[in-house]
């Protein structure tokens, strides 16, 4: 008799099957122990009653935690891309500066950003998200404040460098919160509805600099200037206001009874996740992920969608504006781009849950930022040009949500999970430097060379990133539904299997 895998043996919820002989016993105890150890606050009721209760859990988790979570993010994106908003209203005229010390204060802040982003998700942890996130929101709203303040290029650079080191916790550490909530097969929508409020951003920041800019003189301050110093005041009173709605971890979160405390975690459990729990940090947890190529092929992919994204996101006022609009008419034209990148993000968040297919929605997605990227590049025609935004909008804005909701996915362990994340999106907001001096001042008004780069990081990295990154997913997946992986459980305790994390033969990733 052929000897079934563990994999096999048990569903994706950790559910064992009847073992195929007595000896296999074993690998099946060990890996559903875990889920039998924990109270169960629901037992005794029907499978239509656990789904019903089951059911207003998530809504509720949805209202508590999503909405407010899409604005911080709105607010984070707005601030560190306003900067292009500014610059069309004489930001680089006023301050003395060439093109190049322009696109160095823009490098600076991604420098700080990814710097510190690998190490921001083991800070949210120890120091609980209703701490750690209000005071980074108070720092980059008094360096966003700042920058409407400077008189030339030194004080500009120094405040950019200062928020990227203050924004760097929020979206690695949104990300890595939500998977600690949420189960697998439910991450991917809500990580697309806090990441559209980037293309919102995008979207309201033109109109709001539109609005802004008629303040220009009030005060002595020029509209830029004022972009700045109202955009921070607002961030200091939302981060103040974080304190009493950013809830914190599963298992200490107030508004959760024990009862539904209990029901999180096990929901979790049965998803192959123990992220809801404590867990103390050991190195060990560090170095499982940098050892683990799937946290480097996860950092290929983001960097070709995120290259592309700040690339776009800090010049599309410029490359509208070298189209022959003024510079509040480019402000708004940059509008519609966004809000439909908006809606694409969502959909596509909805669809990989639907479909757990995030390397194929990669794949279809990057095709749009393609296509639109070489409108951009091949022609001369100021309709044609436009429409490749919308293009490269729909084309960026998806994957950069569902990149990082396929590397959650397929990172088990609390600490491990977090510095994965904070790797890939640090590594991925590295390139915003090459996004930051792609665009020059002597290539305009086509810009060829900085479309021309953008292209190839979509073509190289985000699709043939995720094609890799997919094939390499199915392969490991057919290992493990084969048995090949069984021997890792072999002789090992309960806690020992768990501790295997998405090693486990058991924990199916997805493709």
């Amino acid at each position: 008799m052929e000897k079934a895998s563990t994999a096999e043996k048990l569903d994706l919820t950790g559910s064992p099957s009847p073992p195929a002989d007595e000896n296999e016993i074993d690998y099946a105890a060990k890996l559903e122990s875990p889920l039998d150890a924990l109270p169960d606050p629901d037992a005794g009721l029907s499978d239509e009653e656990r789904a019903l209760i089951d059911r207003k859990l998530v809504r509720k988790l949805d209202w508590l935690l999503i909405p407010w979570l899409t604005l911080l993010y709105l607010v984070s994106f707005l601030d560190r891309t306003n900067i292009g908003n500014a610059k069309v209203l004489g930001l680089v005229t006023d301050l003395h500066m060439t093109s190049g010390q322009y696109n160095a204060a823009l490098s600076l802040f991604f420098v700080s950003y990814a710097g510190f982003e690998p190490l921001t998700n083991i800070l949210l942890k120890r120091l609980r998200p209703s701490i750690f996130i209000p005071a980074i929101m108070i720092f980059w709203g008094i360096c966003m404040t700042c920058m409407g303040l400077v008189h030339n290029f030194s004080g500009l650079a120094a405040a950019r460098w200062f928020l990227g080191m203050a924004e760097a916790g929020l979206f690695p550490g949104v990300n890595y919160y939500l998977s600690c909530w949420y189960k697998r097969s439910e991450l991917g929508i809500r990580a697309a509805i806090f990441f559209s409020a980037a293309a919102l951003a995008g979207s309201f920041g033109g109109l709001l600099a539109a609005a802004i800019a008629q303040m220009k003189g009030i005060g002595g301050k020029s509209g830029w200037a004022w972009i700045f110093i109202l955009e921070g005041l607002a961030t200091i009173l939302i981060g103040i206001a974080s304190y009493f709605l950013v809830h914190d971890f599963p298992d200490d979160a107030k508004f959760l009874s024990e009862a539904d405390r209990q029901r999180v975690i096990r929901r979790l459990k049965a998803d192959a996740q123990s992220s809801a729990e404590h867990e103390e940090f050991k190195m060990a947890y560090f170095w499982a992920s940098v050892k683990d190529w799937k946290t480097w092929a996860f950092a290929v992919i983001y960097m070709g969608c995120d290259g592309a994204l700040y690339a776009f996101s800090l010049f599309l006022p410029t490359i509208i504006a070298e189209l022959g609009y003024a510079s509040t008419t480019a402000n708004l034209l940059s509008v519609p781009p966004y809000a439909a990148a908006a809606v694409l993000t969502v959909f596509i968040g909805w669809l990989a849950d639907r479909t757990q297919q995030r390397g194929w929605c990669n794949v279809g997605v990057s095709f749009l930022g393609i296509a639109g990227f070489s409108m951009l590049l091949g022609s001369n025609h100021a309709g044609v040009k436009y429409a490749g935004t919308f293009l490269g909008a729909l084309g960026i804005y998806p994957c950069v949500a569902n990149t990082i909701s396929w590397a959650a996915n397929n990172t088990e362990g609390v600490y491990k999970r977090g510095v994965t994340i904070g790797f890939v999106i640090g590594w991925g907001n590295l390139n915003g430097v090459m996004s930051s001096n792609v665009y020059q001042a002597k290539d305009k008004p086509n810009y060829r060379p900085g479309h021309g780069v953008v292209l190839a990081y979509m073509i190289l990295f985000l699709l043939g990133g995720s094609l890799v990154t997919h094939f390499a997913l199915v392969a490991e997946n057919k290992k493990k539904l084969a048995g090949k992986r069984d021997y890792l459980v072999e002789g090992k305790s309960s806690k020992e299997v768990e501790a295997l994390g998405d090693r486990r033969p058991d924990f199916i990733y997805t493709v």
